[in-house]
């Protein structure tokens, strides 16, 4: 089986929609593929009523967390990817529900900063051509850029532009990765944690950190990632069967907006039987 438990749709920040990106996961071989938007579930049941024979659909989405270092007191971004949880429940609708208009807030005001600064960027334009209520992302701002001519591509627009190091940044408020948990297991789900060593990406949790999260409830790692370097692969697995975390594999496929492609990293099948057992909120969904 070739499994991708890691993949956005135009419900978030991909290029494809819901019902394209199944159809592409098909193309690509794929037999399971997970749709795992931020901090929404819109996209599950366009994607589930498109979904083409012999392929399962995992539903998810990655949720935006964050975690205190408990020496330094330093907030560090957590990407939690959550599966099969019941999308109807109270705690987790509210949440989702002040992330996403919190994004739109954030969006808007790095394009007003921009804006300010005499970059042909406009603000209403970027926020009039996102679906109503969808989550909104940095990769909308940077395409807006490569259509004004600023940049060649999104990479380039988030290294000359939207980092937290340039002056147009605008932090936002997340979800603590320890009550995310909670949410997601009181919602009958599990819980991954993305890319949890990509260092490339900025600072990462450490692997203490890891090991109170497994305390915690979390239900595994992503221990094949694109941003994971051989040796953080091995070491990400290593930790997984010391800590009893399930270990994963996904692209985190975004469409046109990253150059990586579906299955480009996958998940062996006894782990996602693994995961998929612990679950009890959702049921995958099979072509």
């Amino acid at each position: 089986m070739r499994i991708d438990l890691h993949a956005h749709s135009t419900a978030s920040d991909g290029t494809d929609s819901p019902a394209e990106l199944v159809g592409a996961a098909a193309c690509a071989g794929l037999d399971v593929v997970a749709l795992t938007d931020h901090d929404t579930t819109a996209g599950w049941e366009p994607a589930a009523a498109a979904l083409p024979a012999g392929l399962t659909l995992v539903p998810g989405a990655e949720l935006s967390t964050v975690s205190v270092d408990p020496d330094t007191g330093y907030r560090i971004s957590v990407h939690l990817l959550a599966y099969l949880f019941d999308p109807t429940a109270p705690a987790l609708v509210a949440e989702q529900t002040r992330l996403r208009a919190e994004r739109r807030t954030r969006l808007r005001a790095m394009a007003e900063r921009m804006a300010a600064d005499g970059l042909p960027v406009d603000a209403d334009e970027i926020m009039g051509l996102l679906p109503a209520d969808s989550p909104a992302g940095r990769p909308h701002l940077a395409q807006a850029l490569v259509r004004a001519g600023l940049v060649d591509s999104v990479d380039e627009a988030f290294a000359h532009y939207l980092s937290s190091r340039r002056g147009y940044y605008v932090a936002r408020r997340d979800t603590p990765v320890e009550e995310a948990i909670d949410m997601i297991a009181a919602a009958g789900g599990v819980t991954v944690i993305a890319h949890p060593f990509a260092y490339s990406r900025g600072a990462t949790i450490s692997e203490d950190t890891l090991a109170g999260l497994a305390r915690r409830g979390l239900t595994g790692v992503e221990a094949q990632h694109p941003n994971h370097d051989p040796d953080t692969r091995v070491r990400t697995r290593e930790l997984a069967a010391e800590l009893g975390l399930v270990h994963t594999g996904s692209s985190d496929y975004h469409g046109t907006n990253k150059t990586i492609a579906l299955g480009q990293e996958t998940t062996e099948p006894d782990q996602f039987e693994e995961l998929v057992g612990r679950a009890s909120g959702y049921q995958v969904v099979k072509g």
